[in-house]
């Protein structure tokens, strides 16, 4: 039997379970379930359907107790950032987490900001202030739903949730929490005087736990449901799924500071390893974060509107029957001639209902000529994006003691040849890619690191 660990891994289109085990110095990994993610209105809101998704996590993992050649040792969840749930006294979950797409939150960062020193804020929090942020979604329930944050005993990120009802124990880990707004980027702790200036109790927030902690043993009735053995631990790992990428980002320490990483999915994460943040009011106008990173320091990165754009595309596209398969799109995309560029992080394409007369919209509003057909629209919007991303990394090496020299990219965008030739054209710098499980592995990693299996990542090829 192999010792196998166990990643829950949760996008925002779709989740899976992931098994990873060591065999003869070589990771090797597995995907065990993969199902849907979904976002499912109900009267005002927009929601994550987290019982769903809590069931498909449980088929997951009793997918792997009934593996004869997997012996199950410990599980990590993660998932995206900023996003919560709400536990009463009984363990109860108070309500349904609220989606960081709805509209509830509109015009409240911007309102914030109007009532506080920015820059003072930047430096506590470290973060870029965007309306999705955890501090304003609260908000929005003080004002909307004040009964609710009255009932709730416990805060958790959404990775802490799924964790919490499989081991019991109301924890935040650092990574995801970092993502709030609501953290001392210097203490790594929660910022309890910002907590009470927002009406909010400081015992709401749980304990913060680090990368690698053992949140508890699984739950004997969730071991006993799913045939798992009661030794098995839940183990905090890089929660946000942006950290458990960039941990297994092949980068030697060496070069941390020098090598930049793309987390490529929905969205896109560009960001670089430092020990300390940087909270110069420099670094807030360029719309950089201090996120926590697996290691205990700081990714300094800035979130990018990423392959969302074109995902959005490609489901309206599919529903008029074009073929949207990337071999087919990519090459008229290579042939494009087309000269529009759009700002991917305007908040136009945040969630339009149609991506293409958003694009187009956007084009004719600013004098731009907008594309026509699947090659030039799917052109444009890669080819925006790389632009963006030289962007990002010329942001950072305004702030940097050294120019980021070599970019990194990771995750399932590392696969799109284009837009990784365009990124280091537009760039000027030299462009890796891989691994394309990167937040799997990191997850996995982790475990095994902790669970005493290796004593470092370097241990082992993946």
């Amino acid at each position: 039997m192999k010792n196998t660990f166990l990643a829950a891994d949760f996008g925002g289109g779709s989740g899976r379970v992931m098994a990873g085990y060591i065999v003869d110095g070589k990771l090797q990994t597995e995907e065990l379930y993969r199902f849907p993610n979904r976002q499912v209105r109900i009267g005002n809101h927009v929601y994550w359907d987290f019982p769903s998704l809590f069931a498909d996590m449980k088929e997951g993992i009793r997918r792997a107790a009934q593996r004869p050649d997997l012996r199950v040792r410990s599980i990590g969840v993660d998932t995206w950032g900023v996003d919560f749930g709400l536990v009463d006294d009984y363990g109860n979950l108070v309500s349904l987490p609220v989606c960081y797409r709805d509209s509830r939150t509109d015009g409240l960062c911007e309102a914030f900001m109007q009532a506080h020193d920015a820059d003072a804020h930047y430096a506590e929090a470290g973060v870029q202030m965007m309306d999705i942020n955890t501090i304003y979604q609260l908000q929005a329930m003080l004002r909307e739903q004040p009964k609710l944050v009255e009932a709730a005993k416990s805060f958790l990120f959404m990775p802490d949730l799924f964790s919490f009802y499989l081991c019991g124990r109301a924890c935040c880990e650092y990574t995801i929490a970092s993502t709030s707004e609501l953290l001392d980027a210097r203490s790594r702790g929660w910022n309890i005087p910002l907590i009470q200036r927002l009406g909010l109790r400081p015992e709401m927030f749980p304990p913060i736990v680090m990368p690698g902690e053992k949140r508890g043993r699984i739950l004997p009735e969730v071991a006993a449901e799913l045939s798992l053995p009661d030794d098995v631990k839940v183990i905090a790992v890089g929660s946000h799924d942006t950290q458990s990428a960039s941990f297994a980002a092949p980068i030697p320490v060496s070069e941390a500071s020098t090598t930049a990483f793309l987390s490529s999915g929905t969205w896109s994460l560009l960001g670089v390893d430092l020990p300390h943040p940087i909270l110069t009011p420099e670094a807030r106008r360029a719309g950089l974060s201090n996120e926590g990173s697996v290691n205990g320091g700081v990714n300094l990165l800035q979130n990018i509107t990423g392959l969302w754009i074109l995902q959005r595309l490609m489901t309206e596209w599919e529903k008029r029957g074009i073929d949207c398969r990337f071999e087919h799109l990519l090459p008229l995309a290579e042939e494009s001639e087309t000269a529009a560029v759009i700002d991917v992080d305007d908040p136009l394409f945040a969630n339009p209902s149609s991506m293409e007369a958003a694009i187009a919209g956007w084009c004719t509003a600013h004098g731009i000529t907008p594309p026509h057909g699947e090659g030039e629209t799917v052109y444009c919007v890669l080819n925006s994006l790389a632009r963006r991303y030289a962007r990002g990394i010329a942001d950072m090496n305004r702030l940097l003691p050294k120019p980021v020299r070599r970019l990194c990219i990771i995750g399932g965008g590392s696969r799109n040849q284009l837009l990784n030739r365009l990124t280091a054209h537009h760039a000027q710098i030299e462009v890796t890619t891989g691994p394309v499980e990167a937040t799997a592995i990191g997850n996995i990693l982790v475990q095994a690191i902790a669970m005493g299996e290796i004593a470092s990542k370097n241990e082992v090829k993946y």
